[in-house]
């Protein structure tokens, strides 16, 4: 399995990050994770391009997720593709019905197909996922990706807050990209810091963890954020940035 950070980003964008957006490849297969905006630029960088994907799944509705997906099915009707796949929790069906009912003249330009998913297991794009409920303030889920048995695992947090429950979920895996939204010198909920971050994965067996979803307070002091959680945390610790693939 082969991760592409394709937008690394928050809200509120700074110069080198895109809003959310995950490219997961592994033989054939390409899923997209989440498509903020900005993301449809990063992907159209990759080899496996816009044309490439079929199918996209989402953590939850927030703009900063979302906000490229109109564009995403406009660029696949454009280059001649037929079809799109959009999974997402409870309420993806209302958002995209409802976008395309804002840009009216994109309905039945290609097939698009919807399905919501809850924390539970599920197959898409040829990957076995498992989601997880996490604590943002909108229903948001985590995701735990697996391929094939000679591919370790992979868990994106989605946005969250950090606690015990999510870190037992990504338990044993190679890899994790879990949010970072704000240095340890702000006071906030629904998001990450890093010292928080820390605490939680105290002791737990994992491989790498990535650090993602930076808002400008965070971008400003990436060292800073490594340092936080590696306080507590004894494994790999970094810092993801626009572009970069991890091979599992």
């Amino acid at each position: 399995m082969r991760i592409t950070f394709l937008g690394t980003g928050s809200a509120m964008p700074v110069p080198g990050r895109a809003q959310t957006g995950l490219l997961l490849e592994s033989d054939s297969d390409a899923l997209l994770v989440d498509c903020g905006s900005g993301v449809l630029s990063r992907l159209a960088e990759t080899d496996v391009g816009y044309e490439g994907i079929s199918s996209v799944l989402l953590t939850h509705r927030h703009l900063d997720h979302v906000s490229d997906l109109m564009a995403l099915l406009k660029a696949r009707w454009l280059a001649g593709e037929e079809y799109l796949e959009i999974v997402g929790p409870e309420g993806t069906r209302e958002l995209v019905e409802g976008l395309l009912d804002v840009h009216d003249y994109l309905q039945k330009r290609l097939t698009v197909e919807l399905r919501e998913i809850g924390p539970s297991s599920f197959d898409v794009a040829g990957f076995h996922v498992e989601g997880f409920e996490v604590h943002h303030s909108m229903y948001t889920l985590a995701y735990r990706f697996a391929h094939d048995e000679s591919d370790g695992e992979f868990v994106f947090s989605g946005d969250t807050e950090p606690f015990d429950d999510l870190a037992n979920f990504a338990e044993g895996a190679s890899v994790l990209a879990h949010e970072c939204a704000f240095p340890d010198d702000l006071d906030i909920s629904n998001h990450t810091t890093p010292s928080a971050l820390g605490r939680v994965l105290k002791g737990r067996d994992i491989d790498r963890v990535f650090l993602t979803h930076l808002y400008p307070h965070a971008a400003r002091q990436t060292d800073e954020l490594v340092a936080g959680v590696s306080r507590n945390f004894d494994g790999d610790v970094a810092v993801a940035e626009d572009g970069l693939r991890v091979e599992l």
